[in-house]
């Protein structure tokens, strides 16, 4: 079946005629969202433009971030090298471009292995309940016991610097707030209708929790890790700052951040500035897209 095009007259292919209608109602949604959350939609364009630096790395950067130029140490910022060099005459704009690939890396690494460990952990102590739930929650205290600083440089300590290292101690922080979150909306969740239907007609434990409890559960969850994704962001920073964090030759803001906070501050302040105005810039765009999206997802939000 293809629809007429009146104007032409002519026959339009069903699949173009769904394309562009699926494409409209995209638009459309994103009108709505960036109408009715600026400051989310300002964030997620400014996530957005730093993915695209972050990917297209190699072919944004005006210089090698590794690439050592002594005669230009320490330039200031200025036409030629927009950030300034540090000490060994790197172009400061070369490697704050090439450290948004370490932080998104580790933040969106991290949040991703701790938000689906910890939903599929709290759902399943939250419907289950009885012994299982009580030996998960008195595991999840004592994680969260410790603040989550502290327990990411032990983790990074025990294991080791390295960049996968630093991700895995980021997604271990993280789990108990996922286990949490998921746990609570599983037990409200259990108790609804359409579930005590499904155990009427002979469905299974895990059917129910996959297929009814594990769906209803996934906004809350990703609220709350669009939201942490700056905690990550700056918990990678600070460990990369102590020293502890993402090892060279890997560009991490963290580490740019302690070379110019050390001895630099005086005459040649843009070392530490730039890396910490890209931290802060990163961090309020996560604020702000994760308020807009839980405005937008929470029903009793969506009429203020």
């Amino acid at each position: 079946m293809q629809p007429v095009n009146q104007q032409l007259g002519t026959a339009e292919p069903l699949s173009a005629f769904s394309e562009r209608r699926a494409v409209a109602k995209l638009t459309g949604t994103l009108g709505r969202f960036a109408w009715n959350y600026p400051l989310g939609a300002v964030g997620f364009l400014i996530l957005l433009g730093m993915i695209l630096m972050a990917v297209f790395a190699n072919q944004v950067a005006p210089f090698d971030p590794l690439e050592q130029d002594v005669p230009n140490q320490y330039r200031s910022p200025g036409s030629q090298f927009w950030f300034g060099t540090d000490a060994f005459g790197r172009d400061g704009l070369t490697r704050i471009i090439f450290g948004a690939r370490t932080s998104l890396y580790v933040g969106l690494v991290a949040v991703a292995f701790g938000s689906i460990a910890g939903t599929l952990l709290g759902v399943a102590s939250g419907y289950m309940g009885g012994r299982f739930d009580i030996i998960v929650q008195r595991l999840v205290d004592a994680i969260m016991g410790f603040p989550s600083l502290v327990l990411a440089l032990v983790l990074v300590v025990a294991l080791g610097g390295s960049l996968n290292n630093v991700t895995i101690a980021i997604a271990v922080v993280f789990i108990p707030r996922a286990v949490r979150l998921a746990r609570s909306s599983a037990l409200s969740i259990k108790e609804e209708v359409y579930i005590a239907a499904s155990q009427a007609i002979g469905a299974s434990s895990l059917r129910v929790m996959f297929r009814h409890v594990l769906p209803n559960c996934l906004a809350p969850v990703f609220v709350l890790a669009t939201g942490y994704l700056g905690t990550a962001v700056v918990t990678e920073s600070s460990l990369s700052f102590l020293g502890l964090g993402v090892p060279p030759p890997h560009v991490s803001w963290g580490g740019m951040l302690n070379v110019g906070a050390h001895g630099h501050l005086e005459f040649a302040p843009w070392l530490a500035i730039f890396p910490g105005l890209a931290i802060t810039l990163i961090v309020f765009a996560f604020a702000f897209l994760g308020d807009a999206l839980r405005d937008a997802l929470d029903p009793r939000l969506r009429g203020r």
